[in-house]
């Protein structure tokens, strides 16, 4: 780096990940949303992750906060609040 450059910040983001492993019924699932990329699963197992994935971005909201904003023990009470634990 060359003196009396300025270094430039990279934009953190983050996205939710969810894949489903037990689709046995020929059915490709994919949703995507703020925050979220969610692949596979059953029918019932990606209507989970759907709801979970929606409940962590209502949560994130009420706290004014972005994903990308959070601690990973902050995520992780957000994360189990959505998950009913």
């Amino acid at each position: 780096m060359k003196a009396g450059k300025k270094r430039q910040k990279k934009n953190k983001q983050a996205v939710l990940l969810g894949l489903g492993l037990d689709g046995k019924d020929g059915h490709v699932r994919l949703t995507r949303g703020e925050n979220f990329q969610l692949v596979g699963g059953s029918k019932e197992t990606h209507e989970v992750m759907q709801e979970t994935a929606v409940k962590i971005n209502e949560e994130l909201n009420r706290r004014g906060k972005r994903l990308e904003e959070v601690t990973k023990k902050e995520f992780m009470d957000i994360a189990g609040k959505a998950m009913g634990k």
